[in-house]
């Protein structure tokens, strides 16, 4: 059984379209100012009305505050919550009545036991590499983490996997951990921020989507 796909960070319709055609089960949106993949709510919002119904919008969020929130759970199926407490996490799943995904940075086996405070605050757990200290970002920054981390953990809620993953290295990572969903952003750009139709293609295909 392939692993589904969200492609993240998408900002124009020709990459959406890419990932919707090569079998994406998630597209992601990011709403934070200093990203360079930031996209204003209004084009988001337009470009995931074109979307079918298949194929999921999520919002990725650095600790958003309510009014943000407020502007684009409208057109999303999913928040994904970065540096983001559980109890605040589980606020803002009460306030949106939409999925919540809490990303949990990871260097070590500690943090992802540390994953199991998200219980009963969040739908799913994104594994991710934790950034270098002081890093401008929580996220997309091209980093991996030791996918045997996660060999014999019991998750506390259903996973995605995240982190430094690319056209040629996530079909290892499926068979390393067994990751049913994966998340990709830097692993299919020409440079920051600016998504490449053909490796979206080949992700895709790297992980059975197409």
């Amino acid at each position: 059984m392939p692993a589904t796909a969200k492609i993240c960070g998408l900002t124009t319709a020709a990459t959406l379209d890419a990932a919707v055609r090569g079998g994406a089960s998630h597209v992601g949106f990011v709403f934070f100012a200093p990203s360079p993949r930031d996209i204003a709510p209004d084009l988001a919002a337009a470009l995931a009305r074109t979307l079918p119904d298949a194929v999921a919008a999520v919002g990725v969020f650095v600790d958003p505050d309510d009014d943000l929130l407020a502007r684009t759970a409208p057109f999303l199926r999913a928040v994904q919550l970065h540096k983001t407490a559980p109890a605040r996490a589980a606020a803002i799943r009460d306030r949106v009545r939409r999925e919540v995904w809490a990303a949990v940075p990871v260097r070590t086996r500690a943090d992802v036991d540390g994953a199991g405070a998200f219980r009963g605050a969040a739908d799913r757990i994104l594994y991710d590499a934790k950034p270098p200290e002081g890093a401008a970002l929580p996220g997309g920054l091209g980093l991996r983490f030791d996918w045997h981390l996660l060999d014999g953990v019991r998750h506390p809620l259903p996973w995605a996997l995240s982190g430094g993953l690319d056209p040629d290295n996530v079909a290892d990572a499926i068979g390393v951990t067994g990751a049913r969903l994966v998340d990709v952003s830097s692993g299919v750009e020409t440079a920051p921020g600016v998504k490449d139709v053909d490796k979206i293609g080949r992700f895709l295909q790297a992980t059975g989507r197409s």
